[in-house]
C-alpha cells in the first residue's frame, strides 16, 4: 500500500475551523467598520467618499471647469482605489451632488441625479459632474504633506487616508451606515453655527458642552422643517445618542369660497415625498384619518408643496394634528454619532467631534508650514545665489567663458568665495541653517550654481535684477512668518480660526430647520370639540357615532323618525349618550380590552348601518366584542371603581377599573382564559352590589360582589363562579342591586301579603329577571327569589327546562317599561315590551314568546334602548347617559 503522507511533507498547519471562523469573522468586521462603513470624525468621509474626491482631484474634475461623464469618474474611482461595484460607487456619488440629502453638497451634479420622490437617478452614462466648490476646501493643501498616503488596493498608486478637512464635514452634512455590530446616523447641521462653535472653542479650549450647544442649537437639515422639543437635541449633543423629533412646515390657506387646504411646503429629512402621500390616501381611504376631501401635489422646480384639501365641516388643526400622529409628516431622527477617531470607532458628543477636527486642523496647519517653509527656503535658496550672481556678474561671466565644460564652471562656482554685503541680512533669514556668510563671503551650493548656469542672459537686465531682489525679500517675509507659525500656537490657531472665519462668509447660509421648544404634540383631544353624541352599537357589532342635535325631541306619543338601516337579522342592541371626550372599553371574547375615545368611533347619520367593529379594533380571528362601556371622562376617578368579569367556564373575577387607564393601539389582556373558554360578560360593580351567573341548562347562582376578591394582576383566570355540569356554560352575568330583607318579609311580599312603608320599599327595589329559552319561551321572575349563596357552589333552577323550551339562551334583568328583541337563526326578528310577558316562578316554563319553526331556534336576546326618547315635552331633549328604550328600524311603524 502506499504510505499517506504526513501534513508536514505539503507544509499544511492544522487549525480548528472555530478558529478560523472567528479569524475571518473578525477580520471582515474590522475591515467593514474601518474601510466601509463608519465616517473618519476628521474629515467625515467615509472611503468610498474620499476616493471619489480624490481621484475627481486628480482627474481635474474641478468646480469651474467643464462637467464630465459620470461614468468616468466612476471607472476612474473603481480602477485606481475602490474595487467594489460601479453601482456603489456611483450611489455614493449621487447623494454627494443631492441638495436634499446634503446640507453642503460636495459634487455638482448636470442632469437627473434623483429626487425626495425616491426617484433614482439616471444611469450614470447619461449624467454629468465635477466637484463642487465646497469639495475644494476638503481636498485643498493635499499636495502640501499635511495627511498621510498609504497603498492603494493593488500598490500600485497611494491614495489618501484622510482629507485635509477645512471645515467639520462630519457635523455640517452628517453621516450614516451599517457595519457589523454597529451603526451610525449623524444629523446635518448648520456651517455657520458649527464654525462659530469652532472658534469659541479656539477662543476658550475650556468651553463646556452646554455653552456648545448655545452655538450649535440642534441639528438643520437641507430639507428645513421643524424640530419639537430640545430634549432630544440636549441627549445627542452630550451622550452623542438621542431622538429628534421632525416635523414637515405646513399652513393653512382658503383654497376657495368656504374651503380650506393644508398646505405642506417642506417634509422631514429623508422622508420619501410620493411614499407619504400614498400613506395619506391610504389612512383616509381607511378612516383613520377623517376631514380630508382630495389630496395633491403641487411640487416643481420651485419647492414642495403639497395640498391637502379638508371638507367644509371639518377642522384644520384636527386633520393636521391626525397627519402629525399617523403619517411620517412627523418622524423623529435616531442620533447615533459614532465615528471613527484615531481608527477606532467611538461614540461621540458635539464637543469631543468638534475637539477632534481642531486637534486635526492643528496638525494640517503645522504640517502644511513645515512644507510651505521648506519649499519657500528652497526657493529662496535658489535667489541668493542669483543675486550673489547679479552682484559679482562680470566675475562669474569670465569664469564661466574660460570653464571648458558646465561640470568645470559648477566646480569653480561652487570652490570660490563671493562677496555678499549686499545680500548679508536676507540670506541670515532665509538660507539653511549652517551655511551663511563667513568674512562677508558667501560659498555657494550645487544647486545654485547650476541655477546661475542656467540663468538667462535676460535675467541680467536692471528691471529683473529688481524682480529677484522684490521675491527674495518677498519670500523673506513668507519665511519669517512661517517660523513664527511654528514658534507660536497663539499665532497657529490664529490661522486656523481665521480660515475657518473665510468658510463661514463664503458658505454658510440660514437656518433651514426651525426648533420649537415645544416638548409635547399638541393632543388631538384638545382639538376636538366637546359635543354631546348618541352611540348605538348593533347586535351583530356595527357601531357609530351621531351628533345628538341630528335627533329633534317630539310630543309623546310621536312616530318617531326613521332609524338606522340594517340587516333583517341585525337590531339596536345598546344605545348611549355621552361626550366625544368619554373613553369607551370594549372587552372581547378572548379576554383582551381596548380603549378608543369616542370622537375616535365612525361618524354617521342616524339612518346609517355604522361601522363594523372588527374594522376599527385589531380583533384577531374568531374574536368578538362581548362588552362596550362608556366610562368617566375623568380617568382620575377610576380608581374608585370595580369591574366584573364572568366567563363561559363559570369563573369571575374582579379588578380596579384604574388596571385599564393605559391602553396601547393593540389592546391589553384584561383576563387570562383557559382553552376553549370565553368571555362573555363585563360589568361594574360595587361591592354593594350581588352578581347572579344564568347557565346554559337553567342553573342561577347570586352572590355578594364582596365575595370575589380584588385581583391585582391581569394574567389570572380569576375563582370559580359557579360549579358547571361538563355540558353546561354561563351564557350571562348580571349585577344586581343588593337588598336587605328576612325571608318571611320575601316570602310576604311574592304572595302579596305584604303591605305598608315595607312592602313600598320591596317594590321599590324589586328587579324582574328575564329568562328566554331556545325555542322561544320566556318569563320575568323577581330577583327576590333568587337567594343570595356563597360563590362557587352549584346555584338554584332559574328555569324548567323541558324539550319544549330547549336551553336558555339568555337571562338578564329588565324593567317594566323595557322592550326586547328577539332574533332566531330562521331570519325572525320579533320586538315586544317585557310587560307583555308573564312574571312567573323560578321553577316554571315560561309561555310562548316567539312561535318558532321546526328546527328554528332563538340565537340572540337583547333588551332595547329607545333613540327618540317619549318625551312629553317638545322642547326636552336627551338627559346625558339616557337608557331608555329604542326605535326599531324604520321608526314606531314596525
Amino acid at each position: 500500500m502506499t504510505a499517506i503522507p504526513s501534513p508536514s511533507q505539503f507544509d499544511v498547519t492544522p487549525v480548528t475551523i472555530e478558529e478560523e471562523m472567528r479569524r475571518s469573522y473578525l477580520d471582515y468586521a474590522m475591515s467593514v467598520i474601518v474601510s466601509r462603513a463608519l465616517p473618519d470624525v476628521r474629515d467625515g468621509l467615509k472611503p468610498v467618499h474620499r476616493r471619489i474626491l480624490f481621484a475627481m482631484k486628480e482627474g481635474g474634475y474641478d468646480y469651474n471647469k467643464p462637467f464630465r461623464k459620470s461614468a468616468r469618474i466612476v471607472g476612474d474611482v473603481m480602477g485606481k482605489y475602490h474595487p467594489h461595484g460601479d453601482s456603489a460607487i456611483y450611489d455614493a456619488m449621487v447623494r454627494m451632488a443631492q441638495s436634499f440629502s446634503m446640507r453642503l453638497p460636495l459634487i455638482d451634479g448636470q442632469g437627473n441625479f434623483g429626487s425626495m420622490d425616491g426617484d433614482k437617478a439616471a444611469a450614470m452614462r447619461y449624467t454629468e459632474a465635477r466637484m463642487a466648490r465646497s469639495a475644494h476646501f476638503l481636498i485643498e493643501d493635499i499636495d502640501k504633506d499635511t495627511v498621510d498616503f498609504g497603498p492603494n488596493y493593488d500598490d500600485s498608486s497611494v491614495e489618501p487616508l484622510v482629507l485635509p478637512a477645512r471645515y467639520p464635514n462630519l457635523l455640517v452634512n452628517g453621516a450614516g451606515g451599517i457595519a457589523v455590530g454597529m451603526a451610525t446616523n449623524i444629523p446635518p447641521h448648520n456651517l455657520g453655527e458649527v464654525i462659530d462653535a469652532c472658534c469659541a472653542m479656539i477662543d476658550n479650549p475650556d468651553i463646556t458642552p452646554e455653552e456648545v450647544m448655545e452655538l450649535v442649537p440642534g441639528p438643520d437639515f437641507p430639507t428645513g422643517g421643524t424640530i419639537l422639543g430640545r430634549s432630544g437635541i440636549r441627549a445627542a449633543q452630550l451622550t452623542g445618542r438621542g431622538s429628534v423629533v421632525m416635523r414637515g412646515r405646513c399652513h393653512v390657506e382658503e383654497v376657495r369660497k368656504d374651503r380650506e387646504a393644508i398646505i405642506v411646503t417642506e417634509v422631514p429629512y429623508q422622508v420619501n415625498k410620493a411614499r407619504m402621500l400614498e400613506q395619506i390616501a391610504e389612512l383616509v381611504r381607511d378612516k383613520k384619518i377623517e376631514g380630508v376631501s382630495d389630496l395633491r401635489d403641487e411640487s416643481d422646480r420651485d419647492g414642495v408643496r403639497v395640498v391637502i384639501e379638508i371638507k367644509r365641516d371639518a377642522i384644520a388643526d384636527v386633520v393636521l394634528a391626525q397627519l402629525y400622529k399617523f403619517t411620517p409628516l412627523q418622524t423623529s431622527f435616531g442620533v447615533n454619532s459614532l465615528a471613527l477617531n484615531g481608527g477606532r470607532p467611538q461614540m461621540m458628543t458635539l464637543r469631543e467631534i468638534i475637539a477632534a477636527f481642531l486637534r486635526f486642523r492643528e496638525e494640517v496647519i503645522t504640517r502644511r508650514t513645515i512644507f510651505e517653509l521648506g519649499k519657500a527656503r528652497d526657493r529662496a535658496h535658489v535667489l541668493v545665489g542669483l543675486s550673489i550672481a547679479v552682484a559679482n556678474i562680470d566675475d562669474m561671466i569670465k569664469l564661466i567663458r574660460e570653464a571648458s565644460d558646465p561640470a568645470v564652471a559648477r566646480e569653480q562656482l561652487m570652490a570660490r568665495k563671493w562677496p555678499a554685503l549686499d545680500v548679508e541680512p536676507l540670506i541670515r533669514l532665509i538660507d539653511e541653517p549652517g551655511r551663511g556668510i563667513v568674512d562677508g563671503t558667501y560659498s555657494l551650493s550645487e544647486v545654485q550654481a547650476k541655477a546661475i548656469l542656467d540663468l538667462r542672459l535676460h535675467r541680467l537686465t536692471g528691471l529683473e535684477r529688481d524682480k529677484i531682489g522684490d521675491e527674495l525679500r518677498e519670500i523673506g517675509e513668507q519665511i519669517k512668518e512661517f517660523l513664527e507659525i511654528l514658534s507660536s500656537r497663539p499665532k497657529l490657531l490664529e490661522v486656523m480660526r481665521n480660515e475657518l472665519v473665510d468658510m463661514r462668509n463664503q458658505f454658510a447660509t440660514p437656518r433651514r430647520t426651525t426648533i420649537e421648544d415645544s416638548e409635547f404634540e399638541a393632543d388631538i383631544e384638545d382639538l376636538i370639540a366637546r359635543e354631546d353624541m348618541v352611540v348605538t352599537v348593533t347586535n351583530t357589532g356595527y357601531i357609530k357615532r351621531v351628533p345628538l342635535s341630528t335627533y329633534r325631541a317630539q310630543k309623546r306619543g310621536g312616530k318617531g323618525r326613521s332609524g338606522m338601516s340594517m340587516k333583517d337579522e341585525d337590531f339596536l342592541s345598546q344605545v348611549f349618550v355621552t361626550s366625544t371626550h368619554t373613553p369607551v372599553l370594549f372587552f372581547s371574547s378572548t379576554g383582551i380590552a381596548y380603549k378608543l375615545k369616542v370622537y375616535r368611533l365612525p361618524l354617521g347619520t342616524p339612518q346609517a348601518r355604522g361601522k363594523a367593529m372588527v374594522n376599527i379594533l385589531p380583533l384577531g380571528e374568531g374574536e368578538t366584542i362581548s362588552t362596550v362601556m362608556p366610562m368617566p371622562e375623568d380617568e382620575s376617578t377610576w380608581g374608585d371603581l370595580h369591574v366584573a368579569f364572568a366567563t363561559s367556564k363559570g369563573d369571575v373575577r374582579r379588578n380596579l377599573l384604574s388596571d385599564f387607564v393605559d391602553i396601547r393601539a393593540n389592546g391589553k389582556i384584561a383576563m387570562k382564559l383557559n382553552d376553549g373558554e370565553q368571555l362573555i360578560a363585563v360589568q361594574p360593580c360595587s361591592d354593594s352590589d350581588d352578581i347572579l351567573l344564568a347557565t346554559r341548562l337553567g342553573k342561577a347562582i347570586r352572590f355578594q360582589v364582596g365575595d370575589v376578591r380584588v385581583f391585582k394582576g391581569r394574567d389570572s383566570t380569576g375563582v370559580r363562579g359557579i360549579r358547571l355540569d361538563d355540558a353546561d356554560q354561563v351564557i350571562s352575568m348580571s349585577v344586581l342591586r343588593h337588598v336587605e330583607f328576612d325571608m318571611e318579609t320575601r316570602d310576604a311580599y311574592l304572595r302579596n301579603d305584604l303591605t305598608g312603608p315595607e312592602a313600598e320599599r320591596m317594590s321599590e327595589s324589586e328587579q324582574m329577571i328575564l329568562t328566554v329559552t331556545e325555542n322561544g319561551y320566556g318569563k320575568r321572575t323577581s330577583a327576590y327569589e333568587y337567594r343570595i349563596t356563597g360563590r362557587g357552589g352549584q346555584g338554584i333552577a332559574n328555569i324548567d327546562l323541558t324539550e319544549k323550551n330547549g336551553p336558555v339562551v339568555a337571562s338578564f334583568p329588565v324593567g317594566h317599561d323595557d322592550e326586547i328583541m328577539l332574533v332566531s337563526d330562521g331570519g325572525t326578528l320579533i320586538r315586544m315590551p317585557v310587560d307583555d310577558i308573564r312574571i312567573a316562578g323560578r321553577k316554571t316554563q315560561g309561555v310562548i314568546v316567539l312561535r318558532t319553526a321546526e328546527n328554528e331556534r332563538v340565537v340572540s336576546t337583547a333588551r332595547l334602548c329607545d333613540l327618540n326618547g317619549s318625551n312629553e315635552e317638545s322642547e326636552e331633549e336627551f338627559d346625558e347617559g339616557d337608557d331608555t328604550a329604542a326605535t326599531p328600524p324604520g321608526g314606531d311603524d314596525e
